[in-house]
């Protein structure tokens, strides 16, 4: 049985050296040594240095696991666990100047999510869960928010940026929510979509063609913080189901997932 409460000490402080790494090379980033693995899908030299910083750390920690990472660093399922990483969740932030981008680690146990950490780097904030522990944003407890309904609450989500044919249902979504609460946001990190709504900044969060990397670290700590994570059909398809909708509380989830359905039926 893995240690998870040691193990995430160890991860946490991985995950703050490479933040580190990565607020370093901020300062100085060259924009022209960006490069495009497709339309829209922006990858540095920074993303994959740090992603191998992680894979090689987190190996040390449980030698055992495999690993499902967004540069492919390395991608060799393990039996019983796998890390699932984004080393830079907020790439075009990152290569555009704008403080909004993080790191994302998640562990998964067969099929369920165990651990978590969601570093925002520009705030240094470290946010981590275990299972049945708790989340917290460095050493302070945290949970969500206790807004009751849809209408009291500010709502992130993401855009698409590329894979355009789902737009126009997306958008008449995104109309649907912005007549029905107090806002909805775009951050460009889905991780900190997450670790917000974690810790009671937004009240929900939703969004579709997302990958397991961009949500697993972050869906363990709304979980662990009080709150719901479901997909779009309100059932647990969303580390790999590529749609994802958080939330505070059954009743908003309740509230969110209704005025989703009517335009994402099957």
């Amino acid at each position: 049985m893995t240690d998870l409460s040691a193990l995430r000490d160890q991860v946490v402080t991985l995950t703050k050296a490479v933040g580190r790494f990565i607020s370093t090379e901020a300062q100085n980033f060259d924009r022209s040594k960006m490069e495009e693995k497709g339309l829209n899908n922006l990858v540095s030299y920074v993303d994959k240095e740090a992603e191998k910083q992680l894979v090689e750390g987190l190996e040390q920690l449980l030698p055992t696991a495999g690993f499902i990472t967004e540069e492919e660093t390395k991608n060799e399922r393990g039996e019983e666990y796998n890390w699932i990483i984004d080393p830079l969740d907020g790439t075009t932030n990152f290569i555009h100047g704008l403080p909004v981008y993080s790191v994302s680690i998640a562990l998964m146990q067969q099929e369920e999510l165990v651990l978590g950490v969601v570093y925002d780097i520009t705030r240094d904030e470290c946010y981590h869960a275990i299972k049945g522990g708790g989340a917290y944003c460095n050493d302070q407890r945290i949970y969500v928010s206790k807004a009751a309904t849809l209408g009291d609450g500010l709502i992130a989500t993401g855009f698409p940026y590329y894979s355009f044919d789902l737009m126009q249902k997306y958008l008449q979504v995104m109309g649907s929510f912005m007549q029905s609460c107090h806002g909805v946001r775009r951050l460009g990190s889905a991780a900190l979509d997450l670790a917000y709504v974690a810790c009671g900044r937004f009240e929900g969060y939703f969004e579709f063609n997302i990958n397991s990397y961009d949500v697993a670290g972050g869906a363990i700590l709304v979980q662990e913080a009080g709150g719901q994570v479901t997909d779009f059909r309100g059932g647990q398809n969303y580390v790999f189901g590529r749609e994802i909708c958080v939330s505070n509380s059954p009743a908003v989830q309740e509230e969110m997932l209704k005025l989703i359905e009517p335009f994402w039926k099957e």
